[in-house]
């Protein structure tokens, strides 16, 4: 089938890639020259593990190309995937202008009917507004359907997401959308169509098709992503009361993911979640039920457990070190999840800028996102080597849960820093061996390796 992504940000790069690996001709469109040329010369503007093979293989085989001409490409298409941003305002409703600029121009330039498929996350009733839209502006003759496909990539692994997802979810008003989204989700909906990258990680089996009303796809995306930042900030909740009681938040989140209605994903403690995604469509979704009569003090709460996540810990920080001020504060992670270089509405960065407001001196790492943190971050000094940031550190934070942090030689950074005091906001190493190593360790909702400890091993 002939497609149109608009929009080449995380969303409408990964589809575009994707759905021409899967055998349909797409062109990929962007209103950002700069980066259509960096796509043209195959170099991605953010990392994503996998994607540059994709990319690479589809555009060779001349599947995928890249164009800020939107008319030309909504002219050669069938279906137009619409994968723009619709970034918060300051009410907390989305802000649904490029959804409406792409309306026009789609509109304007059609000349044969066409899908038109809502990909990025809207409020509910978007659709009809992008209906309504299409109708106002379309040249005379010119028919549109619209319909809505959300999407549940997962930044760090969006390319195995896309190939081999739990679930396709598409809203739609008549047989016809329905069959055509189905054609171009065939060779995933029947599960003849392996990821090319992550093999390993691909569970088997179809994914399962769920047909609804455009409304009712709509309300999934906000309803799943604020239901994943109950759970996360529910696990904090219970994170704080293991700190003041003594329990260890692990053994009790593992118990209650045994439980097959709760389930053990997302129940991990820590900084709490971030990322472009989970914030904002959980702001947007208290916006929606709010101007609709329906309270939401449920998930306001969820977002003030998840706010309040940096402060706790920036005081777990000051009271380990006392004096914050001219202290050297190592820094392992940026990134608000691993295996992305995304740094949008990080902790890590929320921690950092606390600490340089208190005077303490920060060297950071990460594997992927230090050239994106240097642009928000002038004041902290930035090491590839990890081992370079715990150099003569009076205290060394683990922000991002990057496998390799793991694996470090522990060691050799016991000898290195100038006092060995490690603060895990993850929970990602165990308390056994920083304890084993002579560390004084500090987590969350776990018990702490004491200060005497450490010294009397130093």
């Amino acid at each position: 089938m002939r497609i149109a992504v608009v929009g080449c940000g995380y969303v409408g790069l990964v589809t575009g890639c994707c759905l021409a690996e899967a055998g349909h001709d797409v062109i990929a469109i962007d209103s950002d020259i700069a980066r259509i040329k960096m796509l043209q010369a195959k170099r991605l503007p953010f990392y994503e593990p996998g994607l540059d093979v994709v990319m690479e293989k589809a555009t060779r085989g001349e599947r995928l190309r890249f164009t800020s001409d939107c008319a030309e490409a909504v002219r050669a298409s069938d279906a137009i995937f619409i994968c723009v941003g619709t970034p918060p305002l300051e009410s907390g409703d989305s802000d649904l202008s490029a959804i409406d600029n792409v309306a026009r121009q789609i509109a304007t330039a059609a000349r044969s009917p066409k899908l038109v498929i809502e990909k990025s996350t809207v409020p509910v009733q978007t659709g009809q507004q992008l209906r309504r839209a299409l109708e106002v502006y379309g040249c005379a003759g010119v028919s549109f359907r619209v319909a809505s496909n959300p999407e549940f990539l997962r930044e760090g692994s969006a390319v195995a997401d896309f190939f081999h997802p739990e679930r396709i979810v598409v809203g739609v008003e008549d047989q016809q959308s329905e069959q055509q989204l189905r054609d171009i989700y065939r060779p995933i909906i029947e599960g003849s169509f392996n990821c090319p990258v992550h093999e390993s990680k691909c569970p088997g089996g179809a994914p399962v098709l769920v047909v609804t009303t455009i409304e009712s796809s709509e309300l999934i995306k906000h309803a799943s992503n604020s239901f994943l930042g109950l759970k996360i900030s529910y696990a904090n909740f219970i994170s704080d009361i293991c700190d003041r009681l003594g329990a260890n938040v692990e053994e009790v989140t593992r118990a209650m993911g045994l439980d097959p209605r709760i389930g053990p994903q997302f129940l991990n403690a820590g900084l709490g979640f971030g990322g472009f995604c989970l914030p904002k469509d959980i702001q947007a979704f208290i916006r929606l039920a709010e101007k609709h009569g329906v309270g939401a003090g449920l998930l306001r709460e969820a977002e003030l457990i998840n706010k309040d996540r940096i402060e706790q810990f920036v005081g777990k920080v000051r009271n380990a070190l006392w004096v914050v001020k001219e202290k050297k504060i190592g820094v392992l992670g940026l990134a608000f999840k691993p295996n992305t270089d995304d740094i949008r509405f990080a902790p890590a960065i929320e921690v950092i800028r606390r600490l340089l407001a208190a005077g303490a001196h920060v060297c950071a790492s990460d594997p992927a996102a230090i050239e994106r943190a240097r642009a928000v971050l002038p004041r902290v000094q930035f090491c590839s080597d990890p081992y370079e940031v715990t150099r003569d550190a009076d205290a060394l934070l683990v922000l991002t849960d990057w496998e390799e942090y793991r694996l470090l030689d522990w060691k050799r950074v016991y000898v290195q820093m100038a006092r060995p005091l490690v603060l895990d906001a993850r929970n990602m190493l165990s308390v056994q061996t920083m304890k084993a190593f002579g560390f004084e360790y500090h987590s969350l909702g776990r018990p702490d390796v004491a200060a005497e400890f450490a010294l009397a091993s130093a």
